[in-house]
C-alpha cells in the first residue's frame, strides 16, 4: 500500500503546465474601405510613396473547409528591415479576424517602426478619399490573433 501511495504522490508532484504565448511583435493597422485590394494598394503606393506588390495569398486553416485564402501585398521600407503586409480581412471562406468584420484590410508592420513614421503612414492612408478610417489596433486584444502569425 505504501508503494502505491508514493507513486501517486510522485505523479501529482510532477505535473507541469505549459503556457503558450504568441509573439505579437508587430504593429497592426485596421483599414475600412470599399476599394478592391489591388486598387487600395495602388492608392497607398501613390499617396505615401510605398511600393506594395502582390504576393502569394495567405493561407489560414479553418474548421469548415480546410483553408481560407486572403490576398496579401508586401513592401519593405528602404534602408531598414521593416516589413509591411497589406492583408484582406475577407477571404475565400470567411474573415481573417472574425471579431472585426467591419474592417476590410489590415496592414501588419513587422520589426521596428517609429511613431513618427507610423503617424505619417496613418495620415496618408486616411487622406485617401475612399478610405473611411485607418487606425492602429492592439493585436493582443484580438481573439484570432494567431491568424496574423505567418
Amino acid at each position: 500500500m505504501f508503494c502505491t501511495f508514493v507513486a501517486v504522490s510522485a505523479i501529482i508532484l510532477n505535473r507541469f503546465t505549459l503556457k503558450y504565448e504568441l509573439d505579437l511583435d508587430f504593429v497592426l493597422v485596421a483599414i475600412t474601405s470599399s476599394l478592391k485590394d489591388y486598387t487600395l494598394a495602388f492608392k497607398i503606393n501613390r499617396q505615401i510613396s510605398h511600393d506594395f506588390a502582390r504576393m502569394e495569398d495567405l493561407s489560414v486553416p479553418n474548421a469548415s473547409s480546410g483553408h481560407s485564402f486572403f490576398s496579401r501585398y508586401f513592401y519593405q521600407l528602404p534602408e531598414s528591415e521593416t516589413d509591411l503586409f497589406l492583408l484582406a480581412n475577407k477571404g475565400t471562406e470567411g474573415y481573417l479576424i472574425p471579431e472585426m468584420k467591419n474592417v476590410d484590410y489590415f496592414i501588419l508592420v513587422r520589426n521596428f517602426i517609429d511613431q513618427e513614421d507610423l503617424d505619417h503612414m496613418l495620415g496618408g492612408i486616411n487622406r485617401i478619399p475612399e478610405v473611411v478610417v485607418a487606425a492602429e489596433v492592439d493585436p493582443g486584444k484580438l481573439k484570432s490573433k494567431e491568424n496574423l502569425i505567418f
